[in-house]
């Protein structure tokens, strides 16, 4: 392997706390119950205009009309502007993880369905940033996972081809993007499924932490 292209939320961090925050503040806005942050969490991994359409249709029992909808998700960019990297965190083993990806001389890619509006302040905020030689967002590559290519968007980037690349996620969206790309995959137990359980998402090889993956890649 030449390059790890590394999922943001739920992989590198743990953006749930801030992302609920914000689904909160947009619900109470418009009138609406919050909801659990656990629910919330759930909801995690499609982008935000999954989130808010799934928020807005546990806190109504019903689907959103498109006017609601569009409300909704300039509310909620407005308090995640304000939310974003208040709360979030890495995950056990990240930091040490991509140290020691950098140490190997892998060429390292954080690949996100987040914009780069927000992607580039959390990294910031983190002190994650300097560890990337580039970050794929979904306005950046012009698509979302599960479509592969924000995976060979960042390949291109990084100058390697799909063969000699392993993806770390800790989602189906990450796995059905990298195997549809020709990529390896590493799931992390940890992280946003939707509730669904780590059994049921395909992949090359699961992976405690990061440091676990950098150690794998090694050998």
């Amino acid at each position: 392997m030449k390059a790890a292209l590394i999922d943001l939320d739920g992989t590198l961090l743990d953006t749930a706390p801030d992302l609920a925050a914000a689904a909160n503040a947009m619900l109470a806005e418009l009138g609406l119950a919050t909801l659990d942050p656990a629910a919330v969490r759930d909801y995690v991994g499609k982008g935000i205009a999954h989130l808010v359409k799934r928020s807005l249709e546990t806190a109504l029992g019903r689907a959103p009309d498109a006017a609601l909808l569009e409300r909704a998700q300039a509310r909620f960019a407005e308090h995640y502007e304000r939310t974003n990297g208040l709360a979030s965190a890495p995950f056990a083993g990240v930091i040490e993880g991509l140290a020691a990806m950098r140490a190997q001389g892998l060429k390292l890619a954080c690949v996100t369905n987040k914009v780069a509006r927000f992607t580039r302040p959390l990294l910031a905020k983190t002190g994650m940033g300097g560890y990337f030689d580039t970050v794929v967002t979904s306005d950046l590559a012009g698509a979302r996972k599960p479509d592969p290519a924000v995976f060979l968007y960042a390949c291109r980037a990084l100058d390697v081809v799909p063969a000699e690349v392993c993806v770390i996620g800790d989602s189906d969206n990450d796995g059905d993007a990298a195997r549809a790309a020709g990529c390896r995959f590493l799931l992390v137990p940890y992280g946003y499924r939707e509730g669904k359980a780590i059994e049921a998402v395909p992949n090359d090889g699961v992976v405690g932490t990061l440091l676990d993956a950098a150690r794998l890649l090694r050998g």
